[in-house]
């Protein structure tokens, strides 16, 4: 992001009530190719208790809600929206301020920890698997996400061929969010994932490199030039590898395929009892996390498309879904 307008929206988190994180993500940080100007600049806003800061930010900013939501509840049904409707977040969208869009979504920080370390709902934990600014961070979610990247690596490499490049493992990365999404049936660019790789290839690289060469310092991956132009990662696909891979899940994920596989207690190296799942097979271990993390993407995204309607209200709603369907209308024909 270029220095001037990381500088106007630090400028724009002052008109709002404090937040402990922000970070700003989509193809308004980075353009995509064909999409040199975005229309909505997409933020993510931690705070530690949304009811007091909707509550703050309502007598500030009224016009960034749905007028039946400030008018009839107020903050207790944004919250509540968010919370019980949705997966935990309250998104503005359409807020205009210095001659731009923006919307922002806002989540509990105890939220956003949980779905980053455990991929408890998937949704928020998908969207800093892929490049993102960030704004503002008290509570440094930049260090704690290295859990999700390195996750992210694990997830990815299960489901790709034993060679792959560079490439393959960002889209392969990319495409673990979208697995599944209800949105990608009729209201997103079908062409989405492989825009995002390309238009974002050194930011992923940059943003991935410690985990690649940490997975080869572990030999799970290697990389190998062979006379190509882009190098050439190889994976082996036994059962072991596979093991070390489930094992780099999150725990709640790992827990949930071992309900499904099976686990057995194990000794480890530090000489505790653990549970390590029983994998028969590499393919059977990633159609299983496949499965897992698809139905965790279309509940969220279900979800989260209802909330986010109610919470926008009519016009606002079609208006953006409008935008979406036009988007992945063009990218059909």
């Amino acid at each position: 992001m270029e220095n001037h307008s990381k500088t106007q929206l630090q400028s724009f988190l002052k008109q709002l009530p404090p937040v402990e994180f922000c970070c700003v993500y989509g193809s308004s940080l980075h353009p995509n190719r064909d999409n040199a100007k975005s229309t909505m600049v997409d933020c993510i806003l931690g705070v530690s208790d949304p009811l007091q800061w909707h509550s703050e930010n309502l007598k500030l900013n009224k016009d960034h809600y749905a007028s039946w939501m400030a008018l009839l509840g107020g903050a207790k049904l944004v919250t509540n929206v968010a919370d019980h409707i949705g997966v935990g977040v309250h998104f503005n969208p359409f807020v205009s301020w210095n001659d731009k869009m923006l919307k922002y979504g806002v989540v509990r920080m105890h939220d956003l920890v949980q779905d980053i370390s455990n991929w408890e709902r998937f949704y928020l934990s998908g969207r800093l698997q892929k490049p993102v600014q960030i704004i503002s961070d008290n509570l440094d979610i930049a260090n704690l996400n290295s859990v999700n990247l390195r996750a992210a690596i694990a997830a990815a490499l299960l489901l790709l061929p034993s060679k792959f490049t560079e490439v393959d493992l960002y889209a392969k990365i990319c495409s673990l969010s979208y697995m599944g999404d209800l949105r990608m049936l009729f209201a997103e660019d079908k062409n989405k994932v492989k825009k995002i790789v390309q238009g974002q290839f050194e930011l992923f690289q940059l943003m991935y490199k410690p985990f690649i060469q940490e997975y080869e310092s572990k030999e799970l991956l290697r990389y190998s030039l062979s006379g190509n132009p882009r190098p050439v990662l190889s994976q082996d696909s036994d059962v072991s590898a596979a093991r070390s891979l489930v094992s780099s899940l999150p725990p709640l994920v790992r827990s949930q395929i071992g309900v499904k596989l099976g686990e057995k207690k194990r000794l480890c190296d530090s000489g505790r009892v653990i549970n390590e799942v029983v994998i028969g097979s590499r393919q059977e271990a990633a159609q299983c996390m496949q499965t897992i993390l698809k139905r965790k993407v279309m509940v969220s995204s279900a979800r989260q498309a209802v909330s986010g309607l109610l919470a926008v209200g009519g016009v606002h709603g079609m208006r953006y879904l409008g935008a979406k369907m036009r988007k992945a209308w063009n990218s059909w024909r």
